[in-house]
């Protein structure tokens, strides 16, 4: 039996820093020498006249080490070499050192076969020598070779040759494990139990198939070729088994490990960080999870085919096992997702490093059938124990760090709690927010109003509605952060449909006290997606006998510009209704003029980060007068939000801009304070001091 090594120990060499692991070996095989060298003479005598059984059984445990093979439900490490069975034979009928050098000529063989480093082959000849010295010294507590030809074994003879096996095996697993141990840091008894788990039944079926070839050997020696026979079923059966678990671990267009491996893997990192030692600062070993998505793939596939664009998936695949280490586990999750597991990564440099080797590569353009495909990829990073300490969790947060990379331009990008839009924080201030939207008697979300100002004549001709949640732990919600948590979910529809219940409601309050004013309201992209926001204001504004030019719904121009033959639909039924469109953030989402002239829009909002610097840089001054320009001559109203000063006032004038808003004239404010402000308001040309207190 070959030892049960962990995955990233696969035909590599060790690390400069194992030398423990290596002068292990060295003494394993000084020790093999040790053994051999007083019984070399009469090994010489005895191979010179050596009888016909020892030699069949010589052959064919070399020949049968050839071919190993790995039993079903065993891992890929765990190869069975049947060469066991016959110099176990040769040991009881022989005695020690004509097993061993039988043994180690197998070693040889199946390294070669294999392809096995040559460490690798040196520690398994010295294993299996300690294994059968061990079991050679409980034989020699008896006659030494209890099934010596021309002998007749009892029961006591029997009970030997078991205890001598129970030997051979106990030596042999204690050597894998301290191994195992001194290279991987882990717990000695943890990884003996799981050596033992995976192999007793195969090793030991093995080690007891020796007696019954000796019996055949005393019969006849041409009789133990037949016990190949069945070997060679097992060897087939085993082989057709390994093919079906390849194909039940592995990506079938690429080869490489598929999700159900890399969950193993990911869980098998887990169990090895939380069982070993710390590290020498005493902190906890750690392990790196990176998930990668490709760049334009959609494209190649949409261009070229899916033909081209598989072919593209597989060279992707062959670059990403040349970009990692030999440690690192490659897999793909579907579609054009990959992901790395990455062990010994202790910190985020040492990821985001491998993630550039990572970019490097994959920025090389991919050329097939003559054309040179530029690609790409956005990886997000996660870190074991620090973003997750399972499966689950660290490829939930790799993945949200990808897409947070994929949204910002960026390459790499490691998980952050705060771009996590359904992190357990999230997701219970979502459950607070639903319960407070559906609960009517809850005074939790309120609305502010802060008035925009004709330029022209300095009037109040409207206010924008601006939403306020008082959550009863934390406080002032950030307005900011409260859409982010509920524009991907269904609580969006319900804050749309309170924000144009209070609105309309306030309107008619407002009518009452004689004040008639236009108010806007911020709607997400995804309200604009379905009817049920133009059904909601009919019914209110006929509920409350408002005139629908009295609201106006304001949307971003990023979000419009992401899907506006989606939304035109909506957008021209609420038009018929008389309900206008404001384009928030103007200038910032490289809207196409096309878009603009073919949707019934009524005003564009010049984006607050331009306003606020119009004073101080004349780029930004450039930019908000075209901003006017383009909007006047398209016969659209132009709003300026995040105006501060008077001099930003005067300029916006000067350049002629319809409405403007800020603290300059007024910070969001009560509804009920609104009303009392307008009663002290003067336009700002008529007032010795301002704003009014």
């Amino acid at each position: 039996m070959y030892p049960t090594y962990p995955a990233s120990l696969r035909n590599t060499a060790p690390p400069e820093r194992e030398g423990l692991f290596f002068g292990f070996v060295g003494a394993v095989c000084v020790a093999a020498l040790c053994l051999l060298a007083p019984q070399i003479p009469g090994l010489g005598h005895f191979l010179h006249h050596a009888p016909a059984a020892y030699w069949v059984l010589a052959v064919l445990g070399v020949l049968a080490d050839s071919r190993p093979f790995t039993p079903p439900g065993l891992r890929p490490t765990a190869a069975v070499f049947p060469s066991i069975c016959f110099t176990f034979a040769i040991l009881l009928m022989y005695g020690f050192s004509e097993a061993v050098i039988v043994q180690v000529a197998a070693v040889i063989v199946s390294s070669i076969r294999l392809k096995h480093a040559p460490w690798r082959a040196a520690f398994n000849a010295g294993q299996y020598t300690l294994s059968f010295a061990a079991a050679a010294a409980v034989l020699s507590l008896t006659a030494g070779k209890p099934f010596a030809p021309g002998g007749e074994p009892d029961w006591a003879d029997v009970m030997t040759a078991l205890a001598a096996a129970a030997a051979w095996f106990a030596v042999n697993y204690s050597l894998v494990t301290t191994a195992v141990f001194l290279r991987f840091r882990g717990s000695w008894w943890t990884t003996f139990y799981k050596s033992v788990a995976y192999d007793a039944l195969t090793t030991g079926s093995l080690l007891l198939l020796a007696p019954v070839l000796v019996g055949a050997t005393r019969t006849s020696p041409w009789l133990v070729p037949l016990v190949i026979v069945p070997l060679l079923a097992v060897n087939r059966m085993a082989r057709l088994s390994g093919d079906q678990d390849r194909a039940a671990a592995t990506d079938p267009l690429t080869s490489l490990a598929n999700r159900k491996t890399l969950m193993r893997e990911v869980s098998d990192q887990v169990v090895a960080c939380s069982t070993s030692r710390h590290r020498v600062d005493g902190g906890p070993r750690h392990f790196a999870l990176l998930v990668l998505d490709i760049d334009r793939f959609k494209y190649v596939n949409d261009a070229l085919g899916h033909a081209v664009g598989d072919r593209l998936l597989i060279e992707i695949g062959h670059r990403l096992g040349q970009a990692v280490r030999p440690v690192d586990l490659v897999a793909r999750l579907g579609g054009d997702e990959f992901a790395i597991v990455a062990p010994e990564i202790e910190t985020v440099d040492e990821a985001k490093a491998l993630a550039v080797k990572i970019g490097t590569m994959l920025s090389v353009p991919v050329v097939l059938d003559g054309l040179s495909l530029d690609v790409g990829g956005s990886i997000g990073i996660a870190i074991y124990p620090q973003h997750g300490e399972d499966f689950a969790t660290l490829m939930r947060h790799a993945d949200v760090a990808m897409y947070d990379a994929k949204n910002r331009g960026d390459a790499i990008a490691v998980y952050a709690p705060e771009v996590d839009n359904n992190s357990p924080a999230r997701l219970g201030l979502l459950a607070d927010l639903r319960r407070a939207l559906e609960n009517p008697d809850s005074d939790e979300v309120a609305f502010y109003y802060q008035p925009q100002i004709e330029m022209a004549s300095g009037k109040v001709v409207g206010v924008e509605a601006l939403l306020r949640w008082h959550h009863p732990g934390r406080g002032l919600i950030d307005p900011e952060e409260l859409i982010r948590v509920a524009e991907h979910s269904g609580v969006m529809r319900l804050l749309t449909l309170r924000v144009v219940d209070d609105v309309i409601a306030q309107l008619a309050k407002w009518r009452a006290n004689g004040i008639t004013l236009r108010a806007a309201v911020n709607v997400s992209v995804r309200d604009l997606h379905t009817d049920e926001i133009v059904e909601r204001l009919e019914d209110r504004l006929k509920e409350f006998d408002i005139a629908p030019d009295q609201v106006q719904l304001e949307i971003t121009e990023s979000a419009l510009m992401a899907d506006p033959r989606r939304v035109l639909v909506t957008l021209q039924r609420l038009a018929l209704i008389g309900v206008a469109l404001s384009l928030d953030d103007f200038g910032t989402g490289y809207s196409s003029m096309q878009h603009l002239r073919r949707l019934p829009l009524a005003e564009v909002k010049i984006d607050r980060s331009f306003v606020l610097g119009m004073a101080s840089d004349s780029d930004d001054e450039a930019i908000v007068r075209s901003i006017i320009d383009l909007a006047s001559s398209l016969g659209l109203r132009v709003v300026a939000e995040g105006v501060e000063d008077d001099r930003t006032r005067r300029l916006l004038m000067e350049a002629g801009c319809d409405v403007a808003q800020g603290w300059f004239y007024a910070r969001p404010m009560p509804a009920d304070d609104l009303v009392s402000w307008l009663t002290r308001y003067r336009p700002p040309q008529q007032q010795l001091s301002w704003p009014p207190k």
